[in-house]
């Protein structure tokens, strides 16, 4: 057994200073470490996907990262670690519980993902070990893991037996207080078919995000090939894979570099897939965060089939999760007012309608993942 100081001080030594997970019994005495040391980040996401995401951002804007949570929602991390983390080599250093070990007693809903959860770190192509439970296993562990990041730039999971920590209670239980604004701004007032495409306004989004400090995330699909084919630039990055974590990805790297405006832009499809990551966005998110959701009411690249977005109300709920600034539209003017937003006391969102329909031999992107990704980095003052 060792102490959770003794791991996080030996992690923090090696530059690890930026944590998100979703707790588990495992890990209580560990996460309350972290939480209780003001200098370092520890960000309670909604799931483990997001958890990772948001990690995988936060090592765009320059920080060696951890995500950690429970083997039982390992399944939930599953798409953005073999779509995001693997696909644009981000290095996240992971900590996943062993619920349900061999010759463990534990709950019946731990038996199987218990059963598998090596194999399943295998499948995903992520090595993985014991996490420490000797004070001296805890530098050697550390080393692999940076030695695989500097070979792969992949994850590496260190996998937590029950009993490995020593308790350790918290002290720290405030979280940051969101500012929830005090109205929605604007309404829809143009019939479907005359609203603006995706591709108007992504036109009008690249004239606008020009300048050094803004960065864009576009959503999978269609809106980050649209992007591509409008404007190929360095501070662009286009989610290929992880469908709905665009969000989560611009909130570590909004939260990493306070310095940078980071505007994701999402679907309404995307959106919808992980809208707990409002919540999150809402509490830890500063007023360089801008989420523009584009609002077609349609999965539009597979053929647009309708989503339920057209009873959903997404600016009632950014208001209601903490968002600063909140804004509805339907006109690429909408667009214009809300990237000119200079003070907000906290994240700020749009909710704009479009219309379906892309643009002709629409292109994919040719700059691969990792090309897109090490041009970021520098772009944002990193290294590649």
């Amino acid at each position: 057994m060792i102490e959770a100081e003794q791991f996080v001080e030996a992690a923090r030594a090696r530059g690890f200073t930026w944590y998100a997970g979703v707790p588990c019994s495992f890990l209580t005495p560990f996460i309350n470490y972290v939480i209780d040391d003001s200098q370092l980040v520890y960000v309670s996401a909604a799931n483990e996907g997001d958890a990772v995401a948001a990690a995988a951002g936060a090592y765009i804007g320059g920080k060696s990262v951890v995500a950690i949570m429970q083997n039982s929602g390992l399944g939930n991390a599953v798409s953005p670690l073999t779509s995001l983390t693997h696909v644009f080599r981000i290095p996240v250093l992971l900590i996943c519980t062993h619920r349900g070990a061999s010759g463990v007693a534990d709950e019946p809903q731990h038996e199987l993902m218990g059963q598998i959860t090596s194999d399943l770190f295998t499948t995903m192509r992520i090595p993985s070990e014991t996490f420490p439970q000797d004070v001296n296993e805890i530098a050697p562990a550390l080393e692999r893991a940076q030695t695989y990041f500097a070979a792969e730039s992949r994850p590496y999971a260190l996998i937590m037996q029950k009993g490995t920590v020593a308790a350790h209670s918290l002290q720290n239980r405030a979280l940051p207080v969101a500012t929830r604004c005090a109205e929605i701004f604007g309404s829809f007032d143009t019939a479907y078919d005359s609203r603006d495409s995706r591709a108007h306004v992504l036109e009008r989004i690249v004239a606008l995000t020009q300048t050094g400090n803004w960065i864009v995330i576009a959503s999978t699909g269609f809106t980050g090939r649209e992007l591509y084919a409008l404007a190929d630039r360095p501070n662009h990055l286009y989610m290929v894979g992880s469908m709905g974590c665009a969000s989560s990805l611009g909130l570590g790297l909004a939260m990493a570099r306070t310095d940078l405006r980071v505007l994701v832009i999402d679907g309404d499809g995307a959106a919808l897939m992980r809208m707990g990551n409002f919540s999150t966005v809402g509490t830890y998110a500063g007023s360089n965060f801008f989420h523009l959701v584009l609002d077609n009411e349609a999965h539009d690249s597979t053929g647009a089939q309708a989503t339920v977005a057209a009873n959903v109300e997404f600016a009632e709920i950014a208001r209601a999760c903490g968002y600063g600034q909140v804004a509805r539209g339907d006109t690429v003017q909408a667009v214009v007012r809300f990237l000119a937003i200079e003070n907000s006391p906290g994240p700020r969102f749009l909710h704009l309608k479009i219309t379906t329909g892309t643009l002709e031999n629409l292109p994919r992107p040719t700059t691969s993942p990792p090309e897109v990704l090490a041009r970021l980095r520098l772009h944002c003052g990193n290294r590649a």
